[in-house]
């Protein structure tokens, strides 16, 4: 009996396609995209391996003063009956754009400037327009934060902890 899945590497390509449609979308909407599927090391994994974290867009928020930096990530899906796209935005995949976030700010200095995390949920079915959503502050740090005196000691004593 032969399984009605699509072929390997489908799912990338339906992600790539999401991720360009999603800068065309938030280039309409007033975002200066800054950099795109940015990888930082956020730590070791078990075996000693290094363990990388990505940000699929990372844009100024040219809309919405004080035009805050948006770490966003792109969730595409072909038919959301079993979950929407957002759902896999859960909270491992949270703690690593945090950290990879972190990373980026650490390494550009602006840790004491705006930011927030973000999600662009499209749905993508065949013969239909894509349907395309921006979830402006979809998550934030605080489920992660250890204490203040931890982040002061990460980011400064001066650090906008929740942007």
């Amino acid at each position: 009996m032969k399984e009605n899945r699509p072929p390997k590497g489908a799912h990338l390509s339906l992600g790539a396609a999401g991720e360009a449609l999603a800068i065309r979308f938030l280039e309409a909407n007033r975002f200066q995209i800054v950099a795109t599927n940015f990888v930082a090391p956020i730590g070791r994994g078990l075996t000693g391996r290094p363990v990388t974290a990505e940000i699929d867009i990372i844009a100024y928020d040219r809309a919405s003063p004080p035009h805050p930096l948006a770490f966003i990530e792109v969730k595409t899906r072909s038919n959301p009956l079993i979950a929407l796209p957002e759902a896999a935005v859960d909270l491992p995949k949270q703690r690593h754009i945090i950290k990879a976030a972190r990373a980026y700010r650490r390494l550009l200095r602006l840790a004491n400037d705006p930011f927030r995390y973000d999600v662009v949920s499209i749905v993508m079915r065949p013969a239909e327009e894509p349907h395309i959503q921006l979830l402006r502050g979809f998550f934030d740090e605080r489920p992660f934060s250890r204490s203040r005196w931890l982040m002061s000691s990460f980011l400064g004593p001066d650090a906008d902890f929740f942007g």
